[in-house]
């Protein structure tokens, strides 16, 4: 099988944005908070037979550091704080914290250390393992290829669309963990950026400091789910991580998560100050349109114009279900659309992974996403789950 004897991952922000807008608030509020953290495969695990040359790309990773310019970049932005960017400035990913086996086959990843650190592995580990899949499977697929069939794909679009109203329009790349490689990701989103004016930015940091894009994010269900165990109290660890989050970033990135124990449990808690603070919310599970519907009920039941707030909708996008949500919610409140597998890693013949890593245990105990599809719900504890529900008044059906 095929080695590599470059780096696939080149740059520390080749990543996902909400990681490092997350490690920020982690660094000031959270510095000796310790996690484990687990690869989940969705669909048949296969992949272990990639271990060594995951390996070695990981190792490849401790060499990686903040470049200048790419410091000068980050310090453009508002909500970054400069004791912050020194820090991650010196940063190195410290490889001791991952273990990667192949158990028969099935490939077995985790990674446990502090918060602060560990957080930033996720992202550029699983789209490590999907590009070297990739090309193992794929070798004949390049980035050309991936371009032309958007190509087609964005002509189908136009034309189907011509006579609707599409000024309103706002769609984000969330494609980096999934992608088919690196070069497909960069070459897809500058031909978006080229020939597709609905494209406002991209979650990769790096791909929007060069092609010079709004990079978009705000947190990942490891922020929800670490409060489990940093609230003294679980019942309100949904409310001290909207607390904490607004009181590190105040009037900026103010789109906040739902369903790490399910949307009706955090509307609960998604009181009228958390409402009229936050920008607006994002969906990544359950049915699109009775989230949006709930949503929109809950605005208006706290007396809020839905037209003040954002809806960002990111589960398994295409542009047929973007232009379905759009025409459901355009001029009833404003919605924005993260694509990423259907975007990086839709190409004719090839199947994608559906893989993620998860965090499992914060300061030695665990914790759980319990989302509104079953098939995402996870956590390694029966038990904890079953206290989950308890305190949030669930049923226990996950």
């Amino acid at each position: 099988m095929k080695r590599y004897n470059y780096p696939i991952v080149k740059t520390l922000l080749d990543t996902d944005a909400y990681k490092l807008h997350m490690q920020q608030a982690v660094f000031y509020h959270y510095r000796n908070v310790n996690v484990v953290a687990e690869f989940i495969c969705r669909g048949p695990n296969t992949l272990g037979r990639y271990s060594n040359i995951l390996l070695d790309q990981i190792n490849m990773m401790s060499s990686l550091s903040l470049s200048h310019e790419e410091y000068l970049y980050m310090t453009t932005f508002p909500f970054f704080k400069r004791e912050y960017l020194h820090w991650l400035k010196k940063f190195r990913y410290n490889i001791t914290q991952v273990k990667v086996k192949n158990y028969h086959g099935r490939l077995h990843i985790r990674i446990s250390g502090l918060w602060k650190e560990v957080i930033l592995w996720e992202v550029p580990i699983l789209s490590l393992i999907s590009e070297i899949f990739h090309k193992h499977c794929y070798p004949d697929i390049t980035s050309n290829i991936a371009v032309k069939y958007l190509d087609k794909k964005l002509t189908k679009f136009f034309k189907k669309n011509k006579n609707l109203d599409l000024s309103r329009l706002k769609i984000v790349d969330f494609g980096t963990r999934r992608r088919f490689s690196y070069d497909v990701q960069y070459s897809i989103v500058k031909r978006l950026k080229d020939k597709f004016p609905f494209l406002i930015g991209s979650s990769n940091y790096h791909i929007s400091r060069i092609l010079k894009l709004l990079p978009v994010g705000t947190q990942a269900h490891e922020w929800f789910q670490a409060h489990q165990q940093i609230s003294s109290n679980l019942r309100n660890s949904q409310i001290l991580a909207l607390e904490t989050w607004l009181h590190q970033y105040n009037q900026h990135l103010g789109i906040a998560l739902t369903d790490c124990i399910t949307m009706d449990s955090f509307l609960r808690d998604f009181n009228l100050f958390f409402s009229k603070s936050y920008q607006g919310i994002r969906h990544d599970s359950g049915d699109p349109v009775k989230w949006g519907e709930k949503a929109l009920k809950h605005y208006e039941r706290l007396g809020i114009d839905p037209t003040t707030k954002t809806l960002l909708f990111s589960d398994n996008l295409n542009f047929k279900k973007i232009i379905s949500l759009y025409k459901k919610f355009n001029n009833r409140i404003n919605i924005i659309f993260g694509i990423g597998t259907k975007l990086t890693c839709d190409i004719p013949n090839v199947k994608p992974l559906n893989i993620v890593i998860k965090l499992v245990k914060c300061n030695g105990k665990p914790v759980a996403k319990l989302s509104d599809s079953p098939g995402k719900t996870f956590c390694l504890d029966r038990e904890f789950i079953k206290s989950l529900c308890k305190a949030f008044d669930l049923s226990l059906i996950f």
